[in-house]
């Protein structure tokens, strides 16, 4: 376990804004994030975005005149850890807001005890979709963001033959139902379908089912270094296939990691990656190398981290300094809770708490270079509140799905 704390700097005392804290008090975040374990490769880079964020906001005077507090917790890529973490953070470290989670596992482990306590928390990841939970905010992209633009545009390219493989858990499992939709509604045809339990890393069945199906194009959605390895074994194979993803690349970083041609045609649609060619995107990109020369990779997790800390200051300065629930979820009801990131502006939909993306569609060649065939301006996270999710009337505190909608208000 590691445990660190950035502590806050020394103010002359003051009143507190709210509550019976005093202002020289600092505002305590947080941070459970998978340092190790499989997921760590995707996810350091979201503690370093935090700490980048954090940084720059102390030496320009804190929020509402208070400096943040890190607490920081190594969960391990552990959902066990999660829980346990969550519970410590909330209940001994009395944090007011926890930034936690990559996986969507992990996320359903530590949201009961969210709830429990009726916290707070960030979830800046992409993944599946569908939690309607006024203790939660998504900074992430959705699939509405994020399938809804990839698979018709790969259909019209590679065809309407379309093989999915994914990672047999609710991530890959609600993220194939997407797809599986969309093929549909598209006219098309699904040729294949394969859940890949976490930690599979032997793939030689898989691609011989492929082989045998003929897709125009596979769907991954694998996740983790084990799962990754599929791409170097499909390639010695001679698959040949286009692939297209919502999570690799943009997390882990694949065309970095392994041997080119292995991910050659490979489709993400993703709300950041380093290769975006941006002055944002730029700025970002040298302060951030600035800080942590060494990080091998700066992914959209990582943009999504450090949009989440500016976005929780400007909503705790705007409900005069309260970092109650309650007076921030008045803030996001307002409609108006924006930021300019690495990303473009983006902003928070108050009626599901997730936050609207430009989308990218990165493109990687045989080299592993990266272009961009093309790009969707400002696609808000509209399928939660169409469905009949509205935080800003009801909280029921649930993941829906496309075949369990939420209920219409």
């Amino acid at each position: 376990m590691t445990v660190r704390l950035l502590q806050a700097g020394t103010l002359a005392c003051a009143f507190a804004l709210s509550g019976t804290a005093f202002a020289a008090d600092p505002i305590k975040i947080g941070v459970l994030e998978d340092q190790s374990g499989d997921f760590a490769a995707a996810t350091i880079g979201k503690v370093h975005a935090i700490e980048l964020a954090t940084e720059e906001i102390n030496k320009a005077g804190g929020i509402a005149g208070r400096q943040i507090e890190l607490v920081v917790y190594d969960t391990q890529s552990d959902n066990n850890r999660y829980q346990e973490f969550m519970r410590r953070v909330l209940q001994r470290d009395k944090v007011d807001v926890v930034f936690a989670g990559f996986s969507s596992a992990s996320r359903e482990a530590y949201r009961p005890i969210v709830n429990q306590f009726d916290g707070l928390a960030f979830y800046n990841n992409q993944y599946e979709g569908g939690v309607c939970d006024a203790n939660m905010i998504v900074t992430g992209a959705v699939p509405e963001q994020q399938f809804s633009t990839l698979i018709p545009w790969m259909m019209e390219k590679y065809g309407n033959k379309v093989y999915t493989i994914a990672a047999d858990y609710n991530f890959g499992q609600i993220s194939a139902e997407w797809v599986r939709n969309i093929v549909k509604e598209n006219g098309g045809e699904m040729v294949g379908e394969e859940f890949i339990p976490l930690g599979v890393s032997q793939f030689s069945q898989t691609i011989q089912n492929i082989q045998t199906a003929k897709p125009g194009f596979v769907v991954t959605l694998l996740v983790g270094a084990a799962q990754a390895s599929y791409y170097e074994q499909a390639a010695s194979a001679n698959l040949g296939l286009p692939m297209a993803s919502s999570v690799n690349v943009g997390q882990g970083y694949e065309h970095k990691r392994f041997t080119p041609p292995s991910l050659a045609d490979m489709y993400v649609t993703t709300n950041y990656i380093e290769e975006v060619d941006t002055p944002a995107s730029k700025a970002f990109l040298e302060k951030f190398h600035a800080k942590y020369p060494n990080e091998p990779y700066v992914n959209q997790e990582a943009a999504n981290s450090y949009i989440g800390i500016n976005l929780y200051k400007q909503m705790v300065e705007r409900a005069n300094g309260s970092t109650k629930r309650d007076d921030l979820r008045k803030v996001i009801a307002e409609g108006d809770v924006c930021f300019d990131g690495p990303s473009g502006n983006v902003c928070l939909d108050p009626k599901s708490q997730h936050m609207s993306h430009t989308i990218y569609l990165a493109h990687v060649n045989k080299d592993h270079s990266i272009d961009f065939p093309k790009v969707w301006d400002n696609i808000k996270p509209y399928w939660l509140g169409d469905a009949g999710c509205d935080l800003t009337k009801a909280d029921p505190d649930a993941q829906y799905t496309p075949s369990n909608p939420p209920p219409k208000q």
